[in-house]
């Protein structure tokens, strides 16, 4: 039923995204739904507020190296248009602009450049970062302090976590002999995922596990750990399927390949959209108060927000929660020692 109902609130958002686009159009020029897609997106500089016609954001600094002008950095504040003081594309510094889709872009289309600029989404990556390093380190602080004693304040939050992860999904699908070598790994895709889920929620923050650069990173490094550690039954399996014809190894061999490339390819969409899905919802909804303009729409857009934000919570969990039991998975298929009967 809850599939049903996020299938069919997806669905209305993107109808609602189509359809107010053209409708405001016929009206005063200002998009009353603007502000939906620059929230799932990335961007140059972190808006947090609207305040009449002033534009609460926080400029951000870009950085790009080209062979023929070497290192540059400057801020995104130099793409303002002086009359509208937002990103325009018609702004060029130093011979980049920044288009519709808030990407940069050379204004000479045959410059080689490479953008290392910090993002809103890279910005937001830095700050769970911190809160991270802020949770384990107090808590390792507390276990340095008192030994062997029961965990308090921090520690308390954190070691649950922890034992839940190692106990529930790193031992049952990775054994005893391997699971201690990767419970690290899966604590940090779950700590990562789950916190940077729940600071997405806040109102203007990045949307960053709905970047899907983020989530084929992640599923990048399952991969790789996976296929570096995978021993000789699990590479036999792939390229020598035991108990299977020779001749059906012409077809299982390439299915088996195709399998190496699908399950991270999984893992990075199923995040992605589990996310993305989410804010469009509730900003679509968001939006119906301004495109219908009505008190009855107003509290039932309202009801629904409220309603999906607490599902949003509970999908924040769930996808940290599948995304690091799928890794574990597969990292156990990989290292599992298997006996073969002739």
């Amino acid at each position: 039923m809850l599939r049903k109902f996020l299938s069919i609130s997806l669905l209305l958002s993107v109808i609602l995204l189509n359809v107010s686009f053209p409708v405001l159009a016929a009206g005063d020029g200002e998009s009353k739904t603007g502000f939906i897609l620059p929230h799932v997106m990335d961007n140059y500089e972190w808006h947090f507020a609207t305040i009449g016609h002033t534009h609460v954001t926080l400029p951000l600094p870009v950085i790009v190296y080209s062979p023929d002008q070497g290192l540059e950095v400057f801020m995104s504040s130099q793409f303002h248009d002086h009359e509208t003081h937002e990103i325009s594309e018609n702004v060029v510094v130093n011979g980049y602009y920044i288009d519709k889709t808030y990407k940069l872009k050379a204004a000479d289309s045959s410059r080689v450049f490479y953008d290392f600029s910090i993002t809103k989404n890279v910005a937001m990556m830095f700050i769970i970062m911190a809160v991270i390093l802020f949770l384990m380190l107090s808590a390792a602080k507390h276990y340095r302090k008192s030994p062997g004693t029961a965990p308090k304040g921090i520690a308390s939050f954190i070691e649950p976590i922890v034992v839940f992860v190692r106990d529930e999904i790193a031992l049952p699908n990775i054994g005893h002999k391997k699971c201690l070598k990767f419970t690290p790994y899966l604590l940090t895709l779950f700590f990562f995922i789950w916190i940077g889920n729940l600071l997405g929620l806040f109102p203007e923050a990045a949307n960053f596990t709905g970047n899907i650069s983020l989530t084929f990173t992640l599923a990048i490094f399952t991969f790789i750990i996976t296929n570096l550690n995978g021993n000789k039954d699990y590479w036999k399996h792939v390229f020598a399927t035991p108990g299977v014809p020779a001749p059906l190894l012409l077809i299982i061999v390439p299915v088996e390949i195709i399998g190496l490339f699908t399950k991270p390819f999984a893992l990075m969409v199923r995040l992605f959209v589990a996310i993305t899905a989410g804010h469009i919802v509730i900003l679509s909804f968001i939006a119906l108060i301004f495109v219908f303009e009505s008190y009855a729409v107003g509290v039932a857009s309202t009801i629904m927000v409220v309603f999906i934000n607490f599902i949003e919570l509970l999908v924040a969990t769930i996808q940290a929660y599948v995304f690091t039991l799928f890794s574990a998975m597969y990292i156990g298929l990989a290292v599992a020692e298997h006996e073969h009967h002739h």
